[in-house]
């Protein structure tokens, strides 16, 4: 049971330090410099691991097993790293930036998964997404 939320708990603090670690970045910083050091260094750690977990394998066939959505996957990373810089440095909260992001972007994937996925939807669920919807109005009340 505990293996099956070790990754939940993993997405959970590395998300956790990633807003620290943005909220901490100079506000002077070039914000490409920041994330170039950021790629860099997931670079070499990604490469590192690549290297422990292909043991006896070709690489280059490891590489060929992938398709567009790993290159796309830059390109949206990067634009949600830099949102969050960005959101940061206007002055956004700790507090409400990221939990107004994920309810709006759990929304969202809520409908894709309908529509796109054709993923069931229950009573619990759809009672979910309302209070997610009221929790938005409300974070977005002054």
């Amino acid at each position: 049971m505990l293996l099956q939320f070790l990754p939940l708990i993993l997405v959970v603090c590395s998300n956790v330090c990633y807003h620290i670690f943005s909220k901490s970045t100079p506000a002077n910083a070039n914000p490409f410099a920041s994330l170039f050091v950021t790629y860099s260094i997931a670079a070499c750690i990604t490469f590192i691991l690549l290297l422990f977990t292909t043991q006896g394998k070709n690489l280059f066939h490891t590489f060929q097993q992938l398709n567009w959505s790993s290159f796309l996957l830059g390109f949206a990373i990067v634009g949600l790293e830099f949102g969050y810089l960005q959101a940061y440095r206007i002055g956004w909260d700790i507090s409400v930036c990221s939990l107004l992001a994920n309810i709006t972007l759990g929304v969202i994937l809520f409908l894709i998964g309908v529509l796109c996925y054709r993923e069931q939807i229950t009573k619990q669920q759809l009672f979910g997404v309302i209070f997610c919807l009221v929790g938005i109005f409300f974070l977005n009340r002054k």
